[in-house]
């Protein structure tokens, strides 16, 4: 069952924007060259300066397109054929996918984040506002696993549960298995990982759904 969704007209043109500036650069780096963001910005036909705006150095450029985009594709394949209702196995084939890419990848995600990290403390350095250089997949990801159960979460709720899964899919989320919580064992991490999802899941739509009870009660 898919739940239409109000677009935001402005959210879409700028994914439209980041996905041609991807596009193009992929292809001349198909051709040989790694592509500086100019040149990627001239072959999408996007202004440089908005270019920049996405990808302020070359090395975050190359990272989405050599790291990041191709190794996330089957993530995307996995959400053309969700099941239609079951929203835990819905969240646990993009989770069990995403996260095993994540633990398999684990050399260039922990690269793609330090890039992240190093361009946001740089704007910091200079004075500026950081530029969103992640693309989002995840809420993504998130808004299309649980769409079947939106009509059963405010707006609010919606946002707090995207929100808290979030933490549970991600490089970020195997930083802190493997560098805090010291779990060598990848499997064991990323049961982990699954079983917090599948928790914060629960939980959110059990409270979602008391809070539409006791509505219907104080409204009768």
């Amino acid at each position: 069952m898919k739940v239409s969704r109000q677009a935001d007209p402005r959210a879409n043109q700028k994914a439209r924007t980041r996905a041609a500036l991807v596009q193009a650069a992929a292809e001349l780096l198909r051709r040989g060259t790694p592509p500086t963001v100019a040149e990627a910005a001239d072959a999408a036909t996007v202004s440089r300066a908005t270019a920049y705006r996405y990808f302020p150095t070359q090395e975050t450029l190359l990272v989405e397109i050599s790291d990041l985009t191709p190794a996330v594709q089957p993530v995307e394949d996995v959400l053309a054929k969700l099941p239609p209702d079951d929203v835990e196995a819905r969240l646990l084939q993009v989770h069990d996918t995403f996260n095993k890419i994540v633990f398999a990848q684990e050399v260039p995600m922990r690269n793609a984040l330090r890039v992240y990290l190093d361009t946001w403390l740089e704007s910091r350095r200079k004075g500026e506002n950081a530029p969103p250089v992640r693309e989002g997949r995840r809420m993504r990801w998130l808004d299309e696993v649980i769409a079947p159960v939106r009509r059963d979460l405010s707006k609010q709720q919606w946002k707090r549960l995207r929100a808290a899964l979030a933490l549970t899919l991600s490089i970020d989320a195997m930083v802190v298995m493997k560098d805090v919580c010291r779990l060598d064992d990848d499997e064991e991490a990323q049961a982990v990982l699954r079983w917090a999802a599948l928790t914060l899941l629960r939980a959110g739509l059990a409270q979602a759904r008391a809070a539409k009870r006791r509505r219907a009660r104080s409204a009768s």
